[in-house]
């Protein structure tokens, strides 16, 4: 299934149109903890990356500005490569015009670029509404070229329809959050706020940090104290034992899209989780988290485009009977609204 010659299917956010709807997230640069590649390996997989076509890069974290600037640097011009970075603020500022402006010069100087693609924004305190300045100073600097698009990160329902509702149509184009089988709470409300306000989600934690695999079928239930999980993993782990279900549950539902799986030709569980993500209202894109030169799995990510890897009415049936067994409906109102585990 997997060649050269599948074709990705696209969308269009805001400005940037026809824009792949699997991302190569580059969280996974913040840490040795998830293992660690020389740079120019590193530079050579973002290479065989784009030559399959997975043209978006995402996120800010470690060194990923840098060397993500330094490869598209490199890249012949003009070429199709988008960067989405992030502008987070944890603490208390005041959002004027000269501090919003260096922040986002930041990111152009580690990134190499006189103009951002997205610039994804991320606020801490709800309580301080300082970030509907932020965001206005933010459409300023795009209006004037060093933005193409503004998006969100982690911002929850109500935040999310105040913001749109206020700055007007267009200004945001997106928001990025937590989005898979184990975590629906999108779902409950801010699918409805995107298709109102024409914002697309770009998602993350889509396979929960490799759990969502065929890696993980029939096998036990991981100590999450083990220093043979990653960041991501024990993350996840603590997700599913605790607020979702238990592990029994969690290896029945990865046996029904091992199931799934092979009524498509053999795509992996993989493949139709992140399916499944990507027929969701308004999902824009999935993020993929890939250890660059180490483990990045983009043969198989490509399967996802194959004609074969659609889900049938009989497919959803009999994930949605395991999920009905699962506190996953529940989530909203034990861990919060999307982004509230990180307030």
């Amino acid at each position: 299934m997997s060649s050269p010659t599948t074709v990705h299917e696209t969308f269009d956010l805001g400005p940037l149109k026809g824009v792949t709807r699997l991302w190569c997230g580059l969280w996974q640069l913040s840490s040795n903890a998830w293992g660690s590649a020389p740079v120019p390996r590193i530079r050579r997989c973002m290479g065989q990356q784009v030559e399959l076509g997975f043209t978006a890069f995402a996120d800010h974290y470690g060194s990923a500005e840098i060397i993500f600037g330094q490869f598209k640097k490199s890249l012949p011009t003009p070429n199709p490569v988008i960067g989405a970075t992030k502008w987070c603020v944890f603490k208390s500022t005041n959002p004027t015009r000269a501090v919003v402006e260096a922040a986002v010069r930041e990111r152009l100087v580690r990134m190499q670029t006189d103009r951002v693609d997205l610039l994804q924004f991320h606020w801490q305190d709800y309580a301080d509404k300082g970030y509907i300045t932020a965001l206005e100073r933010l459409n300023e600097l795009r209006d004037e070229g060093l933005i193409s698009a503004i998006g969100l990160c982690n911002f929850d329902t109500i935040r999310t329809d105040e913001i749109c509702t206020q700055l007007g149509p267009g200004v945001v184009v997106s928001n990025q959050i937590q989005f898979s089988l184990i975590d629906t709470r999108p779902l409950h409300g801010m699918t409805d706020v995107c298709a109102r306000h024409g914002l697309k989600l770009l998602t993350y934690g889509t396979l929960c940090g490799g759990f969502l695999s065929d890696v993980w079928l029939n096998k036990p239930e991981p100590d999450l104290y083990s220093g043979e999980l990653t960041p991501s993993q024990r993350k996840y782990l603590d997700m599913i034992v605790k607020a979702w279900g238990t592990w029994a549950l969690f290896q029945s539902l990865l046996r029904c899209l091992r199931v799934i799986g092979d009524r498509h030709g053999g795509v992996s569980i993989a493949n139709i989780a992140t399916r499944w993500v990507l027929d969701q209202p308004c999902v824009g894109a999935v993020l993929v988290g890939a250890r660059l030169g180490l483990s990045d799995h983009i043969d198989d990510n490509l399967k996802v485009f194959h004609p074969d890897c659609r889900l049938t009415d009989e497919d959803r049936e009999a994930i949605e009977d395991v999920l009905s067994y699962s506190n996953g409906r529940r989530i909203i109102t034990t861990i919060g609204d999307c982004g509230a585990e990180y307030r």
